[in-house]
């Protein structure tokens, strides 16, 4: 046995070097953070681009451009105008919740199954989602939510496509060109991250209570539609806001002239000046919950409180202004 042993150890550890070659190549492939640098995304899809004939897992750039209802822009004419070469565009206001009366609900299991394999993405490749250059940092951070609620965890936000055309990486123009469909496994549902009406309505009614649970809700609205000075965008829509909810305006966390998050330290000292306590649960909300993702990732970017304490309210202010009721006093108006 100790001849074998010892013939054994002389021979070349090949399995053994090839494992190690492969756990590099991946490592190399690996984005150091959920944010990415528009140096880091373009490294990267030197490495692994998003090409048909390429077996290996790819990385896919995903524009997610989405403009509110009262703008006049489309996201799909920003996408045509300019973007990543090879991207492919998520459309907002279609994987949704048909059914459902509120804007850009999350779709079923299986309608976004149907949307990953519309646009030829494979489980196994890294998807990075990017804005507008106008925007900066507006509707990504949602799209990035929506595939890690669906369980696809290898997803990053850039940060941002604008610092992206500014450094002068490449990008293309033109009409939408056909991908290669791949048939994309129904995902289980990852429930937890997703807060509920109901949920929110217990939260706003035990506020100031002895014995709340203290879960802090951010809303990321502009603060004229916090205080109820300002209108809703949408018609009809009353503004205001929930009892004890605290207002970080989404811009409040990037930069005015970049449009980037703001740098770790920076967001830390902006969440502790709100009073925001990162040892108790958070619940983000906005007007449909897409910016109240950016507020979401900003606190992942800070490091601010734990990513199993914080959720999303999907119908955030649109389904909280129609369902509550006048004599609920659940809508806050400051004088």
């Amino acid at each position: 046995m100790a001849a074998v042993r010892s013939a054994r150890a002389m021979l070349p550890q090949q399995p053994l070097l090839r494992a190690r070659q492969l756990g590099s190549v991946h490592s190399r492939r690996q984005l150091s953070s959920y944010l990415v640098s528009p140096k880091e995304l373009a490294e990267a899809l030197k490495k692994s681009p998003p090409s048909p004939i390429n077996s290996e897992p790819r990385v896919i750039p995903l524009c997610a451009a989405w403009f509110l209802p009262n703008d006049e822009r489309k996201g799909i004419e920003a996408f045509r105008q300019q973007r990543i070469p090879r991207a492919r565009f998520f459309d907002l206001d279609k994987y949704i919740d048909k059914h459902s009366p509120y804007p850009h609900m999350l779709p079923t299991a299986k309608v976004f199954a149907e949307a990953m394999s519309e646009l030829g993405i494979r489980k196994e490749d890294t998807v990075v989602v990017y804005d507008t250059k106008e925007l900066g940092i507006f509707s990504a951070p949602r799209v990035g939510w929506t595939l890690k609620v669906f369980g696809h965890d290898k997803v990053h936000v850039l940060n941002n496509f604008k610092l992206w055309v500014e450094e002068g990486l490449p990008t293309e123009s033109g009409e939408l060109y056909s991908v290669e469909c791949n048939p994309y496994p129904i995902p289980k549902v990852e429930a937890e991250q997703v807060a509920s009406f109901e949920e929110l309505k217990e939260i706003a009614k035990d506020y100031n209570k002895e014995g709340s649970e203290g879960v802090q809700v951010l809303d990321a609205r502009p603060n004229g539609r916090f205080t109820g000075k300002d209108p809703e965008p949408r018609e009809g829509l009353s503004s205001g806001h929930m009892p004890g909810s605290i207002n970080i305006p989404f811009s409040a966390v990037l930069d005015p002239t970049t449009k980037a998050f703001l740098p770790k330290d920076q967001l830390r000292k902006l969440f502790e000046e709100k009073g925001v306590d990162p040892t108790k649960p958070i619940i983000s909300t906005c007007g449909t919950g897409v910016t109240a993702v950016v507020i979401d990732t900003a606190l992942e970017e800070a490091g601010y409180g734990s990513p199993d304490s914080r959720r999303i309210y999907d119908g955030s202010w649109t389904e909280w202004a129609q369902r509550v009721k006048p004599q609920e006093s659940l809508i806050i108006k400051d004088d």
